[in-house]
């Protein structure tokens, strides 16, 4: 694992790989109130997001967006929680973020990326991903309501 942080900049935003940056409470309040992770709590974010390779967006100091990679630093990698908040989408900014996550070093070296999505087919089709349409080829386990249990106490 490399642990030097990449930072990208344009017109005044940021993407960064360097942890000390993430808004570890941003990424809940967007992720809890998601479609993917309706509920999720803060802790089991800061689990992920210290356990992945992640892209903050971020205005001055505010953290508007974020992308996390799943990955084992040798073949795969999975990317998830990708979002941008409403108030700065349409500007380009997602596609940039994008950008700068298949710009580090390590999106290079992985024999597959994955995503999930059912929104912006358009902007992952551009940055080279394809459907997986082939039937019973991706198979999984879902629970998407794993955070919305409440604790049998």
């Amino acid at each position: 694992m490399n642990d030097q942080h990449l930072t990208f900049r344009k017109d005044g935003f940021t993407v960064t790989t360097d942890p000390s940056l993430f808004q570890t409470g941003a990424i809940h309040d967007f992720l809890s109130q998601s479609a993917w992770a309706p509920g999720i709590d803060e802790e089991t974010v800061r689990l992920s997001v210290q356990n992945s390779l992640c892209f903050a967006l971020l205005n001055d100091s505010e953290q508007i967006g974020f992308a996390r990679l799943v990955t084992d630093y040798a073949t795969f990698g999975y990317l998830c929680d990708v979002y941008i908040l409403d108030e700065y989408q349409k500007t380009g900014l997602g596609r940039w973020l994008m950008e700068c996550c298949h710009a580090h070093p390590l999106m290079a070296r992985l024999r597959r990326i994955m995503l999930v999505t059912d929104s912006a087919p358009w902007l992952y089709q551009k940055l080279g991903y394809s459907p997986v349409n082939r039937p019973d080829f991706v198979w999984q386990i879902n629970r998407p309501d794993m955070y919305l249990k409440k604790d049998p106490k």
